[in-house]
């Protein structure tokens, strides 16, 4: 293995390069593949829709997994075996159309990509913080944004023709030269990380991960997931039933989160270093609610564009602000800290279509499901609004000075 150290842009590009395979060509892929498999006679809605949620509770359980395995030694050999099970899982949907199969093949997707998306953003943050470039962090989730626009693009590429199982194999193809290439340069970062942890004299030592200055930022996490997740599940199906089944915006209003999502990761890493990871992340919230508010509110096209961008260009940004505002209150567990973190936005995401289901069946219709997104946020931002900013400095400044003894403990 080589023993020089990659530059901090290979590190950044690397770990963007993973999350695009494990949540645009894994998680992502499926929402523009899922009309074309039941047109093809795959599975049904319904059963597609089963294993949409097979996928988020393996995600789920994945985020669990890695609170459990969040030291050096358990990252270097979770990484590549997470990234080695997505691209397995893939060809094998690129080989099956039997449901059952499909089943545990997603739920092993869904594994994997809770792992990488967890441990790999962790794993680097560490490394930049050590090299006081914490300020990158938010960089590496540019590859969720080019996740989107890619997963559109494979999942009917032009000129080919594919049916069923084999409309997977462009997504799997692509999984395997990046996720080797993106696992290679991991583990030339796990191996300083390594280093330093076991020179540490506070390795292993671990302070609960809920106190007073965690808490606040634990319960705002837990409203964004449902928050976020109401508009970005049900806003096709809206606009069909605000504008009809054949208005343009039920297909654009999906490919206009797509772009505004791609330079999101670059924009509220700026405005984090700017301001700080907390301010920031008030403003995060505010447009996401103002984003619900719109498709509540403004009847007709202006308020599907305007849920659309203020959503596709802000909810990535919670994501690595709040994860790095994590870390900088408890800069010696990080990874763990992230962990914890994503495993309960997953558990919320889950709860979100559960709570629009029942508010259905008790007469509400879909678009007044939003109102429920509309008070996660609001929570979100009363919660962040109590959670500690570092001593009033930046989030990444303060990450940046982290000692170097803490990292990864």
């Amino acid at each position: 293995m080589p023993s020089r150290a990659p530059s901090t842009q290979q590190a950044v590009l690397a770990a963007a390069a993973l999350l695009l395979v494990v949540h645009g060509l894994g998680r992502f892929i499926f929402t523009p593949l899922l009309p074309l498999l039941v047109s093809d006679g795959q599975f049904s809605t319904g059963q597609g829709a089963s294993l949409a949620t097979w996928n988020y509770i393996g995600y789920l359980l994945g985020a669990l997994i890695a609170i459990r395995w969040h030291r050096p030694s358990q990252i270097h050999r979770s990484v590549p075996l997470a990234l080695a099970v997505h691209c397995l899982s893939l060809i094998g949907l690129s080989l099956t159309n039997d449901l059952p199969s499909i089943t545990a093949l997603r739920l092993a997707n869904g594994i994997s990509n809770g792992l990488v998306f967890v441990m790999v953003p962790a794993l680097v943050m560490e490394w930049l913080a050590a090299r006081q470039r914490i300020n990158l962090s938010g960089l590496i989730y540019l590859g969720v944004g080019a996740g989107l626009l890619i997963s559109g693009l494979l999942a009917n590429p032009p000129g080919l023709s594919l049916t069923a199982a084999e409309r997977w194999w462009p997504a799997a193809l692509l999984s395997l030269p990046l996720a080797a290439w993106g696992g290679w340069v991991m583990l030339r970062l796990e191996t300083e990380a390594t280093r330093r942890t076991h020179a540490s004299p506070q390795a292993g030592r671990h302070s609960p991960l809920l106190d007073k200055q965690t808490r606040p930022l634990f319960w705002a996490y837990a409203g964004a997931g449902l928050g976020y997740i109401l508009p970005m599940t049900f806003l096709p199906m809206i606009a069909s039933i605000q504008l009809g089944n054949a208005h343009p915006m039920v297909h654009q209003s999906w490919l206009i989160v797509a772009c505004t999502t791609l330079p999101a990761a670059w924009l509220w890493n700026h405005l984090g270093q700017r301001f700080g990871d907390q301010r920031a992340l008030l403003l995060n919230y505010a447009l996401q609610l103002a984003s619900v508010v719109s498709a509540l509110l403004l009847s007709g096209v202006w308020g599907v564009v305007l849920c659309s961008l203020l959503m596709g260009s802000s909810f990535l940004g919670a994501v690595l602000l709040t994860q790095r505002l994590g870390r900088n209150l408890q800069p010696h567990q990080g990874p763990r800290l992230s962990a914890a973190l994503i495993a309960l936005y997953s558990v919320t995401q889950l709860i979100g279509p559960w709570l629009a289901h029942e508010w259905l069946n008790r007469g509400g219709t879909l678009p007044e499901t939003l109102w429920l997104g509309a008070g996660a946020l609001v929570w979100s931002l009363f919660w962040t609004w109590r959670t500690p900013s570092a001593g009033g400095q930046s989030g990444t400044h303060d990450a940046s000075q982290a000692p170097i003894k803490t990292n990864i403990a």
